[in-house]
């Protein structure tokens, strides 16, 4: 039996669980994902980058993963999740992650096309958001065995504000067998050093 939908208030309603204005540092977590150009050096880079104006506080392993809900071939992406410590504003840190995305290469013609870098908002503590081009939790996370792996490693009793689960048990719920673990080829990682 499938799970319930992820039910979010329509525009223009905004419930945040009653945490406005932001102020205290809550945890934020981020997915990143590349998978073209050198993918590891991307995640790295962007994971650089948001450390510059954020607090990252945890950073999950990388996991390689088939590409999932994409209409045509492409390579295999790198997954990974951080925890940040921010009081930085959902738009203001999603307006952020966009801005590296569009400095790594990510150029948006059509949706779940091959990218460079892709940048998600999972959870922002415990707030539930839905405005124009803003939904949190992330309305797909649980579908997604390439965001819960890694969210699970550095999570794992981290509770969906909608949904009363754990990372790991959305993860139960879906088919985690395109997502292993990454081991950079060891030529790779001589080379970038």
């Amino acid at each position: 039996m499938d799970p319930a939908p992820v039910k979010f208030p329509r525009y223009p309603a905004q419930y945040d669980n009653g945490k406005r204005p932001y102020g205290e540092p809550e945890a934020v977590y981020v997915a990143l994902g590349s998978n073209l150009g050198d993918r590891a050096v991307n995640l790295r880079t962007a994971l650089e980058r948001i450390g510059e104006t954020e607090t990252v506080a945890a950073i999950s392993g990388v996991y390689e993963t088939e590409p999932w809900g994409v209409p045509d071939e492409q390579p295999a992406y790198l997954n990974q999740v951080c925890e940040l410590q921010t009081s930085t504003s959902a738009n203001d840190l999603m307006n952020l992650l966009l801005g590296i995305e569009a400095d790594l290469g990510r150029k948006r013609t059509f949706q779940n096309e091959a990218r460079p870098m892709d940048l998600d908002i999972l959870f922002y503590g415990d707030r539930v958001i839905d405005i124009p081009g803003l939904q949190i939790p992330h309305p797909r996370l649980h579908e997604r065995a390439f965001v819960l792996a890694p969210l699970a490693e550095i999570a794992p009793d981290l509770i969906h504000p909608i949904r009363g689960t754990t990372p790991g048990d959305l993860l139960r719920d879906v088919d985690a067998s395109g997502v292993q673990k990454y081991v950079p080829n060891p030529a790779d990682v001589i080379a970038s050093d």
